[in-house]
């Protein structure tokens, strides 16, 4: 089964931009949880435009499904998710200054670095995910850093799947198949949508955890939040 973690980021960006605590992130946080949702997920960068890293600290009570807490391990980072102690950091390599995570790791140039940082994480009970483009090398590289999971960057995919080409979604089959022979778990990420989310989970071995925010919360604006997770958790069993 498939779990669904929902990126509140785009809750948090709405607040900030008019300032106060409208909307809410941490009954937003709730609701979903309450609505079905099994995971709630956060990307804090740097310049905090977003989600704060106070709200990090703020949701860890909130969360009573799975925590997943995204973003390139910079030292704040990393203090952060020691911290807090989610269940899942998910490591994703982009830059500060880059509007949403846009390509996955090199797991070969950056085993050694990986694999401190996930023996890290590890050893504090922290479950650990990579975020990877669907290369069969970059998945075996995933594999030799001790990773618990990966999670496949899906933007091509979707984009692909929006003009009618569904044998896009042949490489990230087999790669997480790879994955799975090679003991790795898989989650996925990025432009899922409400369009391409049943194709995808039918067509990808193993899928255990999709975490979807920008399509999701956009889609709740016509459709309405509650109706929306429920939506998702249809197509995903």
């Amino acid at each position: 089964m498939t779990k669904l973690s929902v990126n509140v980021n785009k809750i948090a960006t709405l607040r900030n931009s008019r300032g106060g605590n409208t909307p809410n992130l941490m009954k937003v946080a709730q609701d979903i949880q309450d609505f079905g949702g099994e995971g709630i997920t956060i990307h804090p960068r740097p310049d905090e435009r977003h989600i704060r890293y106070q709200d990090a600290y703020d949701l860890k009570p909130v969360v009573y499904t799975e925590y997943n807490i995204e973003g390139n391990p910079i030292p704040k980072f990393m203090d952060l998710v020691l911290a807090v102690k989610p269940t899942q950091v998910t490591l994703v390599p982009d830059a500060e200054d880059a509007i949403t995570s846009n390509a996955g790791w090199d797991t070969k140039k950056h085993k050694s670095f990986l694999n401190e940082i996930i023996s890290e994480f590890k050893n504090n009970g922290i479950r650990t995910s990579i975020f990877v483009d669907p290369v069969a090398d970059m998945i075996q590289g995933a594999a030799e850093t001790g990773t618990d999971r990966i999670e496949l960057y899906t933007e091509e995919f979707a984009s692909e799947y929006a003009i009618g080409n569904e044998k896009a979604i042949q490489p990230y089959a087999q790669c997480a198949q790879l994955a799975i022979n090679l003991g790795v778990g898989v989650n996925a990420g990025h432009d899922l949508s409400l369009d391409n989310i049943r194709f995808f989970k039918e067509n990808i071995p193993g899928l255990l955890e999709v975490s979807i925010g920008h399509a999701l919360i956009s889609e709740s604006i016509y459709l309405g939040l509650e109706n929306v997770v429920n939506m998702y958790l249809h197509r995903l069993k």
